[in-house]
């Protein structure tokens, strides 16, 4: 499973890390980051659905 992550388009509202926070987090600036390795399960999707500006990409 590849997961994307737009920084240029992220606002650091946080979403991911709250449904998925086995997979991500925020870096020094609030922007969204993948934790490093993590393994990628059924929030993921859940997780992209949630971002407010679909910064996150699941494929």
């Amino acid at each position: 499973m590849r997961i994307d992550i737009d920084k240029d388009v992220c606002i650091g509202a946080g979403q991911c890390a709250l449904a998925a926070p086995k997979v991500f987090t925020q870096d020094d600036d609030g922007l969204s980051e993948l934790l490093e390795g993590a393994e990628p399960g059924p929030m993921v999707g859940e997780a992209a659905r949630a971002c407010p500006v679909q910064a996150i990409t699941v494929g």
